[in-house]
């Protein structure tokens, strides 16, 4: 009797905002199984944004069930590596059980609470204490607005977590949470990899409702007999301290180490540049976070509207015709590879909700300008293509003057699969794309699962096995002088609108 022998593999789960999606990795990296648990979005309000726990769960073990039944026979889970969305809180009682729905990273209920924190924290001690702004998105907003609002909520508070770090305490009966998922809290020291105890002095926060933090590579709980059963998986197994979804997207891609750089162009965007010698920026306008890497932290700037800008326009330009349906993406970029760098004058601002980096101004909206009666539907498309580009590139420029220096960015994302999107891109950040032949959290989630294990010694190590590039979208510096006079007058834009932006905002 001949017996099979095991064959070992990796689970990678991200708990995001649209579907929890998860991976099954082999050891030479190669993906064996998918499986996605789509979530939905409650909005009892303008400007609110909730899921409930309860639904992470179930969609993690959705999409658990649906990878492994992709798997080859034989294939075991050796170690479970997890990802989330950041900021998102979750508040539980003393028996664990959630308070109320999950306030989310997109909510923006909370300005009051940002202008409460930085009456009593000032920007010097924000810049020294945490090296990020008060923002709605982060944590401790969330946080206060609880207090402030729903107090019999807040007075039976015992634990604040993030969105996989619940999924982790169903899963182990362990609380922690990791540096690169704390840091987006405002509660966290990012240079010393601790709570800050300044901040929460501060806000006269109870220390007590925060999890212990972990090494994003280190076990931290294994599989209940009972998660196990509902997963589909063996109990006992390791389960590691996972990261936050920006950390873990860079190193499924392979941006681990200084000197490389990322570009996520989803339906947001970020650039994501590792250093080794952090360094806040002095305004705080690009965000200092903790990798979830050893020693390691990384610069990173936000776009809010990236890939959603393609899509609002698609939307509002309507049908291709009577009977023809709703306009493809491959039409429009067709027709905008047509029009010539700078879209023949024509900009694009794409602050359809406000914009995070540069300007952190959730007043500011979205502009088309300089329109002439010869511009054409792929003028339009292409200043879209163009505007989202440069909204990069103003993160990139700050990540520069921080000593940023990457001749080559990984590029991952839907937007990443469009051949005439990478080379705008490539020709307006003067830097090569490189698409990755495997990437995204959930990869990134199952490197750090492998490395728990004691698989691979290290995530550096488990990344250069597995992250290989794809291809290269090397620039054209024949057209280096118009981006930079259409980036010229894309920067000039926010300049002039930002009264009025502010004006149109309180006026209703």
């Amino acid at each position: 009797m001949v017996t099979k022998k095991t064959a070992w593999a990796y689970l990678g789960l991200d708990i995001g905002t649209t579907s929890v999606k998860a991976v099954i990795v082999d050891q030479s990296g190669t993906v064996l199984g998918e499986g996605d648990g789509p979530q939905g979005i409650s909005v009892p309000r303008p400007g609110w944004s909730e899921q409930s726990p309860l639904d992470w769960w179930q969609g993690a073990v959705a999409a658990t069930r649906q990878a492994v039944s992709q798997a080859p026979a034989g294939t075991e889970v050796a170690a479970i590596g997890l990802s989330g969305q950041m900021h998102s809180a979750v508040f539980l009682d003393a028996g664990d059980h959630v308070i109320r729905p999950a306030i989310l990273w997109n909510d923006v209920r909370t300005t009051a609470q940002c202008q409460q924190i930085i009456e009593k924290v000032g920007l010097p001690g924000l810049r020294r204490y945490t090296g990020n702004p008060a923002l709605e998105g982060f944590t401790a907003t969330k946080l206060l607005w609880l207090r402030d609002n729903e107090p019999d909520s807040y007075h039976r508070l015992r634990t604040l977590m993030l969105a996989k770090d619940y999924v982790r305490l169903r899963m182990t009966g362990e609380k922690a949470t990791d540096p690169s998922d704390a840091a987006a809290t405002l509660l966290f020291d990012v240079l010393g990899s601790r709570w800050s105890a300044e901040m929460l002095s501060a806000l006269e926060v109870n220390p007590g409702i925060l999890p212990p933090v972990v090494p994003s590579w280190a076990p931290a709980g294994t599989l209940q007999m009972g998660a196990a059963s509902e997963l589909g998986l063996k109990p006992g197994t390791p389960v590691a301290g996972g990261g936050a979804d920006n950390a873990c997207a860079a190193l499924g891609a392979g941006v681990v180490g200084e000197g490389s750089l990322l570009v996520s162009l989803g339906t947001s965007g970020t650039v994501v540049a590792p250093v080794t010698k952090p360094k806040a920026d002095a305004g705080m306008r690009i965000h200092l976070m903790n990798h979830a890497a050893p020693d390691t932290w990384y610069l990173m700037g936000v776009v809010l509207s990236a890939g959603a800008a393609l899509a609002w326009l698609r939307r509002v330009l309507g049908s291709a015709g009577p009977g023809a349906g709703v306009l493809e993406y491959g039409t429009l970029i067709a027709e905008a590879a047509t029009v010539p760098p700078g879209a023949d004058g024509l900009t694009f601002l794409p602050y359809l909700t406000g914009e995070r980096t540069p300007h952190a101004d959730a007043n500011a909206r979205g502009v088309f300008c300089w329109i002439f009666a010869g511009h054409t539907r792929g003028h339009l498309v292409r200043a879209v293509l163009e505007g989202v580009a440069f909204a990069f590139r103003d993160s990139l420029e700050l990540e520069r003057k921080l000593g940023v220096n990457s001749a080559e960015a990984i590029i991952v994302g839907g937007g990443a699969r469009s051949p005439v999107w990478r080379q705008v891109l490539a020709d307006v950040l003067e830097t090569t794309m490189v698409t990755a032949a495997t990437s995204g959290a959930p990869v990134g989630a199952a490197m750090l699962g492998v490395t728990a294990s004691g698989d691979f010694a290290s995530v550096s190590e488990a990344a250069g096995a597995w992250a290989r590039p794809a291809g290269r979208t090397e620039p054209g510096p024949r057209t280096f002088e118009a981006y930079r006079a259409a980036y010229a007058r894309y920067r000039s834009l926010y300049r002039r609108l930002k009264p009025q932006f502010e004006d149109a905002a309180h006026s209703g």
